[in-house]
């Protein structure tokens, strides 16, 4: 395991346009669950799957059930940045790392400094009314009285999170795929690489070193030139 951190400090002292891409892993060790592993949301028992929660037709047809769920687990307000999250952000501020692409929906890499940081799946802290489009923050849908939160227009209030059924935003796509394709060494790190179209952005990757950091395996394990099994906090925390 110390030669494997040993290689990674070298690829990052080398590299000049690295670029993370991250998953739920990344944000479990600041306590928000990840979706697929033992303890993480899919495993837990709700009247209703998940998925099926977090889709569109789930969020029209039942908004009130959606948003029970929604506040009761996918809002983890008080949750800080890890050493992962610190990390990367001090590697972009040192001008090693060009961006954060991301699949989480926390802010916690904005949260601890990042600030080219590419958002697929959308965010939390961004709320907007279904009638009118006005703006309202997280703490707005946490805090609001009711079922379901409504904009003072009267207009429901949806998060700017891509649900099941809804495709990705096209310019946070061609965003993804320049930095990608431009970077010298691509970290991947707390994800399973399992949800798509998220996952297929790395075969934009052309660069030098390809870098998998996750406690279980990944279907890019095989052609990563340095493979950790571990912590990606622990790891990128002691680089």
């Amino acid at each position: 395991m110390e030669e494997n951190r040993e290689k990674l400090q070298e690829i990052i002292d080398e590299c000049e346009r690295m670029v993370f891409f991250g998953g739920a892993g990344v944000s479990t060790e600041s306590g928000i669950p990840d979706f697929r592993s033992v303890d993480g949301l899919y495993h837990m028992k709700y009247d209703y799957p998940p998925e099926t929660i977090l889709s569109h037709t789930f969020f029209m047809r039942n908004p009130k059930e959606f948003y029970r769920f929604y506040k009761d687990k996918m809002l983890a307000l008080d949750a800080q940045p890890n050493a992962a999250h610190r990390k990367l952000a001090e590697l972009e501020q040192k001008g090693k790392l060009r961006a954060v692409v991301t699949q989480n929906i926390d802010g916690l890499h904005q949260k601890a400094g990042s600030r080219t940081v590419l958002e697929l799946h959308g965010s939390v802290h961004r709320n907007y009314c279904q009638r009118c489009g006005k703006f309202y923050d997280a703490e707005y849908i946490q805090k609001s009285e009711g079922d379901v939160p409504r904009c003072t227009c009267g207009g429901m209030i949806k998060p700017d999170v891509v649900l099941y059924e809804e495709g990705l935003d096209q310019k946070t796509i061609r965003d993804s795929i320049r930095y990608i394709s431009e970077a010298d060494a691509l970290i991947i790190g707390g994800t399973s690489l399992a949800v798509y179209p998220a996952a297929s952005l790395i075969d934009y990757f052309q660069g030098k070193y390809l870098v998998v950091i996750n406690k279980s395996p990944t279907p890019r394990d095989r052609n990563a030139d340095l493979l950790i099994s571990d912590s990606i906090g622990e790891v990128l925390g002691a680089v």
